[in-house]
């Protein structure tokens, strides 16, 4: 059996998935990272301490703390500030899992000298035919988080055990509750742990006191304002709820222009579309695009997103582009569209344009 250094959150799905691996015969090391603390020194739902060291504790393993909170906030909390005042919707997740979570837990395997990292991800890792690692979606796709882990690295996929892939989460909590683990009954985190109100408009203005694009106009596709918004931070493609301003008809967010601090309202119908781009791609079970490839694959363009078929083509180095077969709703700038094979094995995955 081996060692396991694995991330404990502080929530049931981590102690469950350290019970399991322990379970299982391994020697498992628990360990939090410190990310984020608030004013009042409330922790990050992520990194809630006490309960994780109680859980080690019940299940009888070694327990470490790390604190990231500077590489949180210069990976994480920065790149979150200035993709939403750039107008973007971005998913701090998924950065803070490939540069602050795995980075430091795989540097924690060479201290502790560890083999293998864990977590409690609803997701498995599996290596493909073609001898590349991939994460493949959990089997109860009610629980699946493979959308947030596309940036995982082939070193880190190749050191990583998810043992709750083929788990619900029904099935977690009564594990938990027959091990006696004390966060069994645990509610689940539903925000972003560094604003754990959701107000994400009022979290900017509080970190970013100055610099920040002022009120401007709502204009129609024809470029004719209709009105006045409070600022783009408030604001993201697709949205209809909150935008302070009647048409007699539902309107909707179909652009957010930041370079002349205008919003451009339309349609239900006109936030559809069948042509989505995508940068800073990181392709996972294949190595890439060749130039004149077409890719045949399910797409993801937000994480509560059915997936949906689609074509995956190489525009240039830096670009790919999907053609989806029918048209998707509100591919939101700065959110991540993740592609996936008929196997349901990340292909790879990249940031809206």
């Amino acid at each position: 059996m081996s060692r396991v250094l694995i991330g404990l959150s502080g929530g049931v799905d981590s102690a469950v998935a350290a019970y399991l691996l322990k379970k299982e015969g391994h020697e498992v090391i628990g360990i939090t990272l410190r990310t984020w603390l608030s004013d009042d020194g409330e922790e990050s739902r992520c990194c809630e301490i006490d309960d994780a060291r109680k859980t080690a504790e019940i299940i009888g393993i070694d327990y470490h703390t790390l604190n990231c909170t500077s590489l949180f906030k210069e990976k994480v909390i920065d790149p979150f500030l200035h993709e939403y005042i750039s107008a973007r919707t971005p998913n701090p997740c998924i950065e803070c899992n490939r540069y602050v979570k795995w980075d430091r837990m795989m540097y924690m395997t060479k201290v502790l000298e560890a083999d293998y990292i864990a977590t409690g991800h609803y997701a498995r890792i599996q290596k493909t035919d073609n001898g590349r690692y991939a994460v493949r979606k959990a089997l109860h796709a009610e629980k699946d988080q493979s959308y947030m882990l596309y940036k995982l690295s082939q070193e880190q996929l190749s050191r990583t055990l998810m043992p709750l892939g083929g788990y619900t989460k029904d099935d977690v909590r009564q594990i938990a509750m027959d091990a006696g683990l004390n966060v069994a009954q645990k509610k689940d985190s539903q925000e972003i742990c560094f604003v754990p109100d959701g107000d994400h408009a009022s979290y900017i203005e509080k970190n970013v006191p100055s610099g920040l694009p002022g009120e401007g106009n709502f204009t129609d596709e024809e470029g004719h304002i209709l009105g006045r918004h409070k600022g783009l931070i408030h604001y993201t493609v697709g949205q209809r709820k909150g935008l302070g301003i009647a048409l007699g008809y539902p309107a909707y967010i179909k652009k957010i222009d930041p370079v002349k601090n205008e919003i451009v309202l339309g349609p239900e119908s006109s936030i559809f579309g069948k042509e989505v781009i995508c940068r800073d791609v990181n392709f996972m079970s294949i190595p890439g695009l060749s130039d004149d490839e077409q890719l045949r694959c399910r797409a993801k363009i937000r994480y509560r997103h059915g997936a949906k078929d689609a074509i995956l083509s190489k525009i240039d180095d830096k670009l790919v582009n999907l053609s989806f077969e029918e048209p998707v709703k509100a591919a939101a700038p700065g959110q991540s569209a993740v592609f996936y094979d008929e196997d349901d094995f990340i292909i790879g995955g990249g940031i809206i344009t």
